[in-house]
């Protein structure tokens, strides 16, 4: 088995939901860039009308860390039933779904992650006792609440979503391989562990030519430095970081990216 591609085309394998990938992929598209679109998982409901209504009506300041985020709350109670002194989103597209929504006076850092939000003066100082609700995802990082509490507030997650995980066969490896993947963009931590654990590539008893391709030959493109520290550590040698997640920021990489080595 030939497991080094000599194609000198990049083809790229987007993993990011649904949208995100489609945007994304148009983008690189516009770009001459062979994109391949694969969401490792799907968004579902996660928190009841109830409970969304206490936490999105009783909050002095309200952060939204994903579009998701905003989108799921809003199915649960519409955004015009919101009630805040002050609301804040992670970075530009999560803004951009506020206003959809008809929201104004929107606080967003430049710097798109809970270190950028950390660094805002609605957050830096003046929080002492404030109610915060942090909309999110299941799970996540913790970094965020624990140094707004730390600041004395008092934090809450409203868990608007939940991801579910989409099954793939056993070979996928082998057939993104024969796709001539060369490149594959990863904007968060769980998306690398799970792609880690798709193609293998920690695994030196399965397949060590395959292995051998993904660790050394692809190229990883990864959203943040906490992210390319964990590609890193998992053994990936070809990590580059991009400024964000967000579409420009990825194609910028992917460009730079091609003029180097393509």
């Amino acid at each position: 088995m030939q497991t080094t591609n000599n194609n000198k085309q990049l083809n790229v394998l987007v993993v990011r939901p649904e949208k995100k990938a489609q945007a994304l992929s148009s983008l690189l598209s516009k770009q001459d860039v062979t994109c391949i679109s694969q969401p490792l998982f799907d968004y579902q409901p996660l928190a009841d009308n109830q409970q969304s209504k206490q936490m999105l009506t009783t909050a002095d300041i309200i952060i939204f860390v994903s579009v998701a985020a905003v989108e799921f709350a809003n199915i649960c109670i519409a955004a015009k039933h919101w009630q805040y002194q002050h609301i804040i989103a992670v970075g530009k597209a999560t803004k951009a779904a506020l206003h959809a929504l008809a929201l104004e006076n929107i606080h967003c850092p430049s710097q798109e992650n809970s270190e950028g939000l950390l660094t805002l003066s609605l957050l830096n100082k003046n929080v002492l006792n404030k109610k915060i609700t942090i909309v999110r995802g299941d799970g996540g990082r913790e970094h965020l609440a624990t140094e707004l509490n730390k600041r004395g507030a008092a934090t809450q997650y409203l868990e608007s979503y939940q991801r579910v995980w989409r099954t793939f066969p056993k070979d996928i490896d082998k057939q993104w391989h024969q796709q001539q993947i060369n490149c594959i963009v990863v904007t968060s931590n769980a998306l690398l562990e799970k792609l880690i654990q798709l193609v293998k590539a920690t695994d030196i008893n399965v397949n060590n030519e395959m292995t051998e391709y993904w660790r050394h030959h692809c190229t990883w493109i990864v959203a943040s430095k906490r992210i390319a520290n964990l590609a890193q550590k998992l053994g990936l040698a070809n990590v580059v970081q991009s400024d964000g997640a967000n579409e420009k920021a990825i194609s910028t990489a992917l460009e730079t990216l091609m003029i180097k080595k393509y």
